[in-house]
């Protein structure tokens, strides 16, 4: 699986951390990661990263994403512009999966200032390891897909 992984300066040190610290699945699968920045602390506006990320997935460089800034709302709303692109933002192992089994997530996005690097993989694993459920979830999310975007 390839994932693109971007943050802002507020994510950049996690961002760094996630890549190192999760190379492998717990289901067995190796993880690639496509880093689309910002590779410095120095100050960064967040919509870049999150429109490179997308980018990426949509050309097929990467399968999702994963975003991080500060709080993560900023990278969830920036990513969540653009059509089928079902970006959630957690805090917890459980959110993660349930971002992924109901929501179809491929954007995960973490709250960088407010979680721990144990954490983030953890949240990370238990998104990647999870498939969406479809049923009376597909509808919603085609409920979603019928009010446009761009």
């Amino acid at each position: 699986m390839k994932i693109a992984i971007g943050a802002d300066h507020h994510g950049f040190q996690l961002k760094n951390e996630i890549q190192r610290l999760f190379g492998m699945d717990k289901g067995g699968r190796q993880i690639a990661w496509l880093d689309v920045g910002c590779f410095s602390q120095e100050y960064c506006d967040y919509p870049k990263q999150a429109k490179d990320v997308v980018v990426s997935m949509r050309t097929g460089l990467a399968d999702v994403g994963v975003l991080l800034c500060g709080t993560g709302v900023g990278m969830a709303i920036a990513a969540n512009r653009y059509a089928g692109i079902y970006a959630a933002l957690v805090w917890t192992e459980e959110l993660a999966l349930k971002a992924r089994e109901h929501d179809n997530a491929n954007i995960l996005v973490l709250p960088a200032d407010y979680i721990t690097a144990e954490q983030a993989v953890a949240m990370v694993n238990a998104w990647v390891l999870a498939t969406f459920e479809g049923g009376r979830h597909q509808h919603r999310i085609d409920q979603i897909d019928a009010l446009g975007g761009i």
